[in-house]
């Protein structure tokens, strides 16, 4: 879907179980060339290419990545299309280790059917950190902006010359699964995306593009969300809570109106980085 000049939304569906169903953006910037903003799961491309086609533009002309963070949704089909195109690759330093070597990741964070959504390890051709500016070609500049709090070392990308944020995941959704490994970071994230100027159009991987004033909007929903799930967790360990960890999950998720969570890794993963230090261990090493 075209969403400007110069500016494509590509939504990719995949099935995490034969009960879960997900779907994620990519976005393509046109230029003289082309870039991605992450590559959805293993297969994408296909997906990617057909949309390139129906609009005049060729695969080859694809000259760079930008993965916002290493999980499957976001690097399934990156190893394909660098293969297929040459093109550069960009990630930050920490969500490298993951994206180089997904057994490596799948080892720390499994998830269901991992390897068909992760597609294969790809290299990481540029590392980027919080502050960059890439000129990929005259007349476009991305800023870095770090975003850690989703994952460990997440970024987004600022196209200020067009006034364009991608987010990625890091900007909880209300009414979805919210998935971040550290409270604290993710609410700095969403301050620091918050306080971006001029952002004309905020490009999420999980929700509607959003206008300047929804995005906003969004963030400040995400930022009392994350609140509204520390009281709920605050409640409990008041009330004596129990021990065990499984009843301590559903302790909190109904508690939260959050049934609909119970049993998911990953919402267990958030509610342990809103638990005193010593209880985050209920969580993996990154959820």
């Amino acid at each position: 879907m075209k969403l400007c000049e110069g500016l494509h939304q590509i939504r990719v569906d995949f099935q995490v179980t034969p009960e879960i169903k997900r779907f994620a953006y990519i976005y393509l910037i046109e230029g003289t060339a082309c870039y991605l903003v992450d590559s959805g799961v293993g297969g994408s491309e296909k997906a990617i290419f057909s949309y390139m086609e129906k609009i005049g533009r060729r695969p080859e002309e694809i000259r760079g990545i930008f993965l916002t963070h290493a999980h499957p949704d976001h690097i399934g089909s990156a190893s394909v299309i660098r293969e297929l195109t040459g093109c550069t690759v960009y990630a930050s330093r920490g969500e490298r280790r993951w994206i180089e070597n997904i057994d490596l990741q799948f080892q720390e964070r499994p998830i269901p059917n991992f390897h068909a959504l992760a597609g294969a390890s790809t290299q990481v051709d540029a590392v980027v950190t919080d502050g960059d500016v890439i000129t990929p070609e005259p007349g476009m500049e991305i800023k870095v902006i770090g975003s850690r709090g989703h994952s460990c070392d997440g970024v987004s990308y600022w196209l200020r010359n067009r006034e364009i944020l991608f987010t990625g995941d890091a900007i909880p959704v209300w009414n979805d699964v919210p998935i971040y490994i550290n409270r604290d970071w993710s609410m700095d994230t969403l301050h620091r995306l918050a306080s971006l100027s001029p952002v004309r159009f905020y490009c999420p991987a999980w929700d509607k593009v959003y206008t300047g004033r929804e995005g906003a909007e969004a963030i400040s929903r995400a930022l009392d969300l994350i609140e509204e799930i520390q009281r709920g967790v605050d409640a409990v360990m008041k009330d004596r809570p129990a021990t065990d960890r499984a009843a301590l999950i559903s302790q909190i998720c109904t508690k939260l109106g959050m049934e609909r969570f119970l049993g998911n890794p990953l919402f267990a993963g958030t509610i342990a980085s809103h638990l005193p230090s010593g209880m985050q261990d209920i969580s993996s090493r990154e959820s």
